[in-house]
């Protein structure tokens, strides 16, 4: 486990004690402090989602599970997140999936089968006439004993209790209201059951459409769904003019396509189809602010009428396209976001990427300034005469992004790496330099030095003979090159240093002992001494005496 792990790991701890104390804002500064340090822990992301979700901020729980999944798929947790989420948004049926695939990772899971049915009872209210004892208390209430006795009665009363879809089939029986009542305690007279209405619309079988493809944007939708209570009349009606207005958007004419989608939103104001399909006319003549406007009151609408999720994802979308057009990436970025979070589409989650990749490439270039550059390379350059070669490598890190095709800045951070013992890093950045600017010698040399001290003599030997061609005089490249095939003897190099009354104080330090044993048992623990400037000058000393090595 690196340092940055450890620190991670404490801090999840600290935040998890401050979720059982209640101190849910101080958690969610903890776990987004670890997660800076370990992107690639999963339950950081799940931990603070939790803590999210415990604040309020539905949309953030989401993102956060939906991270926890995409690191660890086969991670059961994670889906309950997302579950709860996806939940606390209304979004039950995208829940329920959710959690059964979580049950399904972790059969045994006590949690996630109660998300499940509760997820199921958001979805479907319970069923009166399921209980055991309906019979009984029928023929014990006044209002209802003598229907019993009718054989008629009580065989719908069996079909009522196996699926509630029988309900509005039966809904002009007056007994079977006065029942219904009944078995919820309402006491009402059998001749105004009106309000009872909202409870039995409740349990009518929803309208099933046929399944369709997910089409290019802004393609028409055609999502119908039925509402009892629009006049069947004018409802008809209404899907004639969604026609009408289809074939007009497929001609072109999109002036009678909006003609004919107003004609069926004034017969049938609860379709969402009709205001999607014309926002998409608004798409196509690039009417950027009404095809927003007509997307958002689709989802309003949508949420009203507990339409599908994905038709919802979609009018998300198409807000996300719409702003995408425009070039207005973070709004497209928010609303993509938003559509993803009602329903994972693998083309939206594409797109999303691909804008994201393309905002961050463009944030990147407008933070580039030149001038802001040199005065951080001159606040690197500063640190590094002070031998504080941390804060010079993030003072030339910020200069690099302010400047990120100056070579010159990539061969200082590398000093510093080597300075700091990290070779890899600095040959990295040494890398970088000779890629942007191959005729400057110090990147070769240092590039030299950085695989010598792996002991990678037969690389280094190429990095300087580089730099020599670039400049034959080069004196570090010189002396670089004889320290490839001196083959000096390492025991005697150190007899050699035993000699040294520098080196002999550095070994005679009680301080310095005890950093060595901890060097032999723990690597990791060097990095953290080298952040002193004084114990890293040392360490040097040693390195290069041939009394320690660092593989």
């Amino acid at each position: 486990m690196s340092s940055n792990e450890k620190k991670a790991q404490e801090l999840k701890l600290q935040a998890n004690e401050a979720i059982k104390a209640g101190q849910l804002s101080e958690a969610l500064a903890l776990y987004s402090q670890a997660i800076e340090l370990d992107r690639a822990n999963h339950t950081l992301y799940s931990n603070r989602s939790y803590a999210y979700l415990k604040l309020g901020e539905k949309e953030k729980a989401l993102r956060d599970a939906d991270m926890c999944i995409d690191l660890k798929p086969d991670w059961a947790k994670g889906y309950l997140r997302k579950g709860k989420a996806l939940g606390a948004m209304g979004n039950w049926s995208h829940a329920l999936d959710v959690f059964s695939k979580g049950a399904e990772l972790d059969r045994d899971n006590p949690e996630l089968r109660a998300s499940v049915s509760e997820a199921k009872l958001q979805m479907e209210p319970p069923n009166p006439f399921a209980e055991p004892d309906v019979e009984q208390r029928l023929r014990e209430n006044d209002k209802t004993r003598a229907y019993m006795d009718d054989p008629g009665f009580r065989q719908k009363l069996r079909e009522l209790a196996k699926d509630t879809k029988y309900l509005a089939k039966h809904v002009g029986d007056a007994r079977v209201m006065t029942a219904l009542a009944a078995l919820m305690g309402i006491d009402i007279d059998a001749k105004n059951m009106s309000s009872l209405d909202p409870f039995v619309s409740s349990y009518k079988e929803p309208f099933s459409s046929a399944k369709q493809t997910t089409p290019t944007e802004p393609e028409i939708e055609v999502v119908e769904e039925k509402d009892s209570s629009q006049n069947a009349k004018d409802k008809e009606k209404a899907l004639a003019e969604k026609q009408l207005g289809n074939e007009a958007y497929k001609k072109k004419d999109f002036v009678t396509a909006l003609a004919h989608y107003d004609a069926a939103i004034a017969l049938d104001p609860s379709n969402v189809a009709f205001l999607t399909n014309k926002a998409a006319v608004y798409f196509e003549q690039e009417e950027w602010e009404l095809c927003v406007e007509q997307c958002e009151k689709a989802v309003e609408l949508g949420r009203e009428t507990r339409t599908d999720y994905k038709v919802i994802a979609k009018a998300l979308a198409r807000i996300g396209n719409a702003y995408c057009r425009q070039e207005k990436w973070e709004e497209a970025l928010k609303y993509l976001n938003k559509s993803i979070a009602e329903h994972r589409n693998t083309d939206i989650v594409a797109k999303k990427n691909e804008i994201e990749k393309k905002y961050k490439e463009l944030q990147r270039l407008a933070y580039i300034d030149p001038k802001k550059s040199l005065e951080e390379k001159e606040q690197g350059n500063a640190f590094f005469k002070q031998g504080d070669f941390p804060a010079a490598i993030k003072s030339y890190t910020e200069a690099i992004k302010r400047n990120p095709k100056n070579a010159k800045l990539f061969s200082n951070r590398a000093a510093c790496y080597m300075k700091l013992l990290e070779f890899g890093l600095s040959l990295k950045d040494c890398e970088e330099c000779i890629r942007l600017d191959p005729s400057f010698v110090k990147g070769y040399v240092r590039k030299g030095f950085a695989l010598l001290a792996t002991k990678d003599t037969t690389r280094a030997s190429s990095a300087f003979h580089k730099a020599l061609e670039v400049d034959p005089n080069n004196a570090e490249a010189k002396d670089g090159l004889a320290k490839c095939y001196t083959g000096e003897d390492l025991d005697a190099k150190r007899k050699m240093a035993m000699h040294d009354p520098e080196v002999q104080a550095i070994l005679g330090d009680p301080a310095m002992q005890m950093i060595l044993q901890q060097m032999q048992s723990n690597p990791e623990a060097l990095k953290e001494h080298l952040q002193n400037p004084e114990i890293a000058l040392k360490i040097q000393k040693l390195l290069e005496s041939g009394i320690i090595g660092i593989r």
